[in-house]
């Protein structure tokens, strides 16, 4: 059985949905993002001890919006 997912309608390199690999890496690369952000942010609500924000960055999944007003305007830069 063929695995029509990942194979060109021509036979031709691997697709994804019909786009190619591009999306795909692109979907990892916006996903890796996103996680890294999320635990950046959600280290430093730990550490300065926010069970509020800690509990809204964990939860609420916003594609790193969230997690970027937090560490841009709410954590305080070190001096």
């Amino acid at each position: 059985m063929t695995n029509y997912l990942f194979q060109h309608p021509w036979g031709v390199g691997p697709t994804f949905l019909g786009f190619g690999a591009a999306p795909f890496v692109l979907l990892l690369l916006v996903v890796a993002v996103i996680t890294a952000l999320k635990g950046y942010a959600l280290w430093n609500a730990a550490k300065r001890d926010e069970r509020g924000w800690f509990i809204a960055l964990l939860i609420v999944n916003t594609l790193g919006i969230l997690e970027i007003v937090y560490l841009v305007f709410v954590v305080k830069k070190k001096s």
